[in-house]
C-alpha cells in the first residue's frame, strides 16, 4: 500500500482532527476542480431550494454518487496506489482465498454471488480463481455496478485472472429482486450516507449543511426533529452511555457537547437485501463497532474521516467529489436491521480471527519462498490484516443468513455475537 498505511487510512486518522492540526494535502488538477466546483454549483442549488439547509446524509449522497463528478462515479482513480486507499484484497490475494473458503461452505450447486461496491475487481478475481481451484465455481458472480469506469477495470482484473471467469460474471445496475448464494460487501457500508447529530444536555440537533458564499460549502445545524431526536437518545441510552437521556446535571464526566453518526441507509440496505434473500448468506466486512464502543463517551467527535491521496483529515467540504467521505459502522444497528429482515446472525467477529478460522496461516505457509522479496511484501501485507494497530481488530465480519448452517467456519473460535 501506498501512503501511510491503513490504520491511518480509515482508522487512526482522527489523531490530527481532535487535536485541531490541518493536514498539508496537495491541490488536484485543474480538471478535477473544475468538476468539484460543478458539483458545489449544483449541491449550493439544491440547498437554495430547500430554504438555506439540507442534512449531511444527502450531502454526502451527492458528494460520493453524483453522477459523473461524484467520488465513486467520476473518472478519477480512487483505488490503490493511485488513487486514496487501498482496500484488503488489493493488499493481499489470500483475503480474497478467505472469504472463497467461507463462501464454499453457503453455496449450493445453482446458487450466485452477489458482489456489492467491487472496487476494482479484485476480491471478484481472487475469490473466483480460489472457487475454480476448489471445483466449487458458482453458476454466476453478478456485481452491482452503476460507475462505468469502474466496471471497465473490473472487466480487466478479472479478465487477468481468466477468460472462464470473466464469463462466470454479470454486472447489474440494480439489487436482483431474488437471491439465492452469498451476498459479499467489503468496505462498503462505511461510505453510505449518515445523518450527523449534536447531543446538548436534553437536546438534539441535526448537523447538516449550507452555503458559505457562492463557492463554498459548511456546516449548520438545526433542532433535529422527534423522530431523530428519540431515535439517536434511544441509542445513546441502549449503548450504556451515562449520559444518554439525562438532564444536563447529571451528565457527569460525559462531553456536553456529543457528536456522532446515524447509519440509516446502511441499516435500510441491509433490511432490503436481506429481504430478498431467498436462501444464503450475506457477508459484510468494514470498520466499526458494537453499539455501547460506537457511542463511547470517549468517542465525542464521532467517527466521520475524509481521505485523499492516502491522507485523513476531518473537512468534509474541501474539494467535493475529490475525495472518500467514510464513516465507522454500527454493527449492532446492522444485525438489528438483518432481524428485521428475517435473518439469522451467523457470526461476527474481528477480521483477524475472521482470516484465521479461514484458513490465512495455511494459505500463507503455501506462498512459495524462492523469490525472498515477494514472500516477503506477502507476509507483510498479511501482518498488516491481521494486526490488531493495523485492520486486524479495527475491521470486523458479519454474517447475516436464511435457511443455511450457522455453523460458519469463520467464526468457530472467537465469535463476538454476544457483543452485539
Amino acid at each position: 500500500m501506498a501512503g501511510e498505511g491503513p490504520s491511518d487510512r480509515r482508522a487512526a486518522a482522527g489523531a490530527a482532527a481532535r487535536s485541531g492540526r490541518r493536514v498539508s494535502l496537495a491541490a488536484p488538477s485543474g480538471p478535477a476542480l473544475a468538476d468539484s466546483r460543478e458539483l458545489v454549483r449544483r449541491i449550493g442549488a439544491e440547498i437554495d431550494a430547500a430554504g438555506g439547509w439540507i442534512g449531511f446524509d444527502r450531502y454526502m449522497q451527492r458528494a460520493l454518487y453524483e453522477p459523473g463528478i461524484g467520488y465513486y462515479t467520476g473518472p478519477n482513480r480512487v483505488f490503490g496506489a493511485e488513487g486514496d486507499f487501498v482496500t484488503a484484497p488489493e493488499m493481499s490475494s489470500l483475503f480474497g482465498r478467505c472469504i472463497a473458503a467461507q463462501c464454499a461452505q453457503w453455496l449450493g450447486e445453482d446458487d450466485e454471488i452477489v458482489e456489492f461496491g467491487a472496487g476494482s475487481g479484485a476480491l471478484a478475481a481472487q475469490v473466483l480463481s480460489a472457487l475454480r481451484d476448489a471445483g466449487t465455481l458458482p453458476r454466476s458472480y453478478a456485481i452491482v455496478e452503476l460507475s462505468a469506469t469502474l466496471r471497465e477495470r473490473q472487466r480487466g482484473t478479472i479478465a487477468a485472472a481468466g477468460g472462464e471467469l470473466l464469463a462466470r460474471v454479470r454486472w447489474v445496475d440494480e439489487l436482483p429482486e431474488r437471491i439465492e448464494g452469498v451476498v459479499l460487501a467489503n468496505e462498503v457500508l462505511d461510505a453510505m450516507p449518515v445523518r450527523v447529530f449534536r447531543r446538548a444536555g436534553d437536546k438534539v440537533f441535526e448537523r447538516g449543511v449550507t452555503r458559505l458564499g457562492d463557492d463554498a460549502l459548511g456546516w449548520a445545524e438545526r433542532a433535529a426533529d422527534e423522530r431523530l431526536a428519540s431515535k439517536v437518545l434511544d441509542r445513546l441510552r441502549e449503548a450504556g452511555d451515562e449520559c444518554a437521556g439525562l438532564p444536563s446535571d447529571e451528565a457527569g464526566a460525559v462531553p456536553e457537547n456529543y457528536v456522532s453518526e446515524l447509519g440509516e441507509q446502511a441499516e435500510a440496505w441491509v433490511a432490503t437485501v436481506g429481504s430478498r434473500l431467498v436462501r444464503g448468506a450475506m457477508l459484510l466486512v468494514d470498520y466499526g463497532f458494537p453499539r455501547r464502543e460506537f457511542y463511547h463517551p470517549q468517542r465525542d467527535l464521532g467517527t466521520l474521516r475524509c481521505h485523499f491521496r492516502h491522507r485523513a483529515h476531518d473537512d468534509p467540504f474541501l474539494w467535493p467529489g475529490l475525495q472518500d467521505i467514510t464513516a465507522h459502522v454500527d454493527f449492532t444497528g446492522i444485525a438489528q436491521a438483518g432481524a428485521d429482515a428475517g435473518l439469522d446472525v451467523l457470526g461476527f467477529a474481528s477480521q483477524a480471527r475472521f482470516l484465521l478460522d479461514c484458513g490465512l496461516l495455511d494459505a500463507c505457509a503455501a506462498i512459495p519462498r524462492d523469490d525472498l522479496r515477494a514472500w516477503t511484501l506477502e507476509t507483510q501485507a498479511v501482518q498488516r490484516l491481521l494486526s490488531e494497530a493495523e485492520m486486524g481488530e479495527l475491521f470486523k465480519a458479519i454474517a447475516l443468513g436464511r435457511g443455511v448452517s450457522d455453523d460458519a467456519i469463520g467464526f468457530r473460535t472467537r465469535d463476538r455475537r454476544a457483543s452485539l
